[in-house]
């Protein structure tokens, strides 16, 4: 089991039922109003604001800040123009760290990831010296309990999706970043409910996380660079026993 997806899953779950809340509606108004200033404010033309839109709904989000969040992005209204950074580090263990921003200061956020990092055992690295480990990608999740895998992957296939996988509860596919709206598309004309769909970057190999003392250091950074106001996305290249994570998530602050 890839453990970062594992954690990830966690986290969102946490995020939807304590104070994380408010700090997830900023981060998912920060991408309407990216992909709005990107792509321009109609949905039906900008799959990337059609998704961030999406997103926004399925965790209530409210049609008017969806709305200011937009017309932020096209210019209409004024607000904080925001620019995406790509910051590449390691973590402990040698973990491959990729952390997707927005920020209207380069220079402050590039300050404090830098910190973040530094603070637990990590250090920040030069642009291009960690994302040769990942590859850019469509990630499609489908909840395993409403379709079958036999179905999906029909579909999926069909649809030129690259791989499809069992994971968490979830069905998992994988398809060239410009493949993603097609077999999105192609599962809602099946009737086949899509939990997520966006563009991440999927570690081409893991590193294994055994020690605790390390897991706990590694999991202790993700937890600080998630909760930074800047970061809206994080991956990473490690993998780790159930077991092993919940031992080091029970000393990990806010637990």
């Amino acid at each position: 089991m890839a453990g970062h997806s594992h954690w990830a899953k966690v986290r969102h779950q946490k995020g939807v039922t304590d104070a994380r809340k408010g700090k997830l509606f900023s981060k998912l108004a920060r991408e309407i109003a990216l992909a709005a200033k990107l792509g321009g404010g109609d949905p039906d033309f900008n799959p990337r604001l059609r998704r961030a839109i999406e997103a926004a709904k399925s965790e209530g989000v409210s049609a008017e800040s969806i709305g200011r969040a937009i017309q932020r992005g096209t210019g209409e209204v004024a607000g904080q123009a925001y620019e995406e950074i790509l910051y590449e580090g390691y973590a402990p263990g040698g973990v491959a760290v990729l952390v997707e921003a927005a920020t209207d200061n380069r220079n402050r956020t590039a300050a404090e990831i830098r910190s973040l990092f530094t603070r637990h055992g990590g250090n920040l690295a030069g642009s291009g010296s960690v994302s040769w480990l990942f590859q850019r990608k469509g990630v499609i999740r489908v909840d395993a309990s409403r379709a079958s895998f036999d179905r999906v992957f029909e579909i999926a296939l069909e649809a030129s999706a690259d791989e499809v996988e069992p994971a968490d509860g979830s069905i998992e596919i994988f398809s060239a970043p410009d493949r993603l709206e097609e077999i999105v598309k192609s599962l809602e004309a099946a009737k086949v409910p899509v939990q997520s769909a966006a563009l991440a970057y999927v570690p081409q190999t893991l590193v294994p996380v055994q020690d605790v003392e390390v897991a706990r250091s590694l999991l202790r950074l993700l937890e600080a660079l998630e909760e930074h106001d800047d970061v809206q996305h994080l991956f990473a290249n490690f993998e780790m026993t159930p077991e092993t994570m919940a031992v080091a998530e029970a000393s990990v602050p806010g637990k």
